[in-house]
């Protein structure tokens, strides 16, 4: 029998997945972009962007209206994540931007400041949805801001 250190849940603090959300929900307060946070212990894919590919789909992030939902993947265990942006975004920040990110949770992560990286990546894509997609009157929050949890 193999046990595991942590449930699926448990794989940050109360206290953490507190700021977490509370990053998401700031960082989305002045747009009408969306942002999700997936996080799992393994990733089954080579590929963790076809992962993020895959949970982006299966929580709908393609049907804003704008398509400009971004997810962050992270896989904490295998030390692998991946950002996707959808259409919209994408065209507005091109490939540059999802780079810059990408090399921001590296840092981060080499020094084992999992939390502080995706509050600061969260946050710096949460101005760049401010900058292309401000919020407007009848904006609604189109998904949730909870972390989702995989495997």
């Amino acid at each position: 029998m193999r046990i595991f250190p942590f449930k699926r849940k448990e794989i940050f603090s109360e206290s953490e997945k507190n700021r977490l959300v509370q990053a998401i929900r700031v960082a989305e307060r002045l747009t009408s972009g969306e942002i999700r946070l997936f996080v799992e212990s393994h990733c089954q894919y080579v590929d963790p962007m076809d992962r993020a590919r895959e949970a982006f789909l299966s929580l709908g992030m393609e049907k804003t209206k704008q398509r400009n939902g971004v997810l962050l993947y992270v896989a904490i265990k295998d030390r692998q994540f991946a950002i996707l942006g959808d259409q919209g975004i994408h065209d507005k920040v091109g490939n540059d931007f999802w780079v810059k990110e990408a090399n921001l949770l590296l840092t981060h992560f080499k020094d084992a400041h999992i939390i502080e990286g995706i509050e600061e990546c969260i946050r710096e894509i949460g101005e760049s949805l401010r900058t292309h997609f401000p919020h407007e009157a009848g904006d609604g929050n189109e998904l949730p801001d909870d972390i989702v949890f995989g495997k």
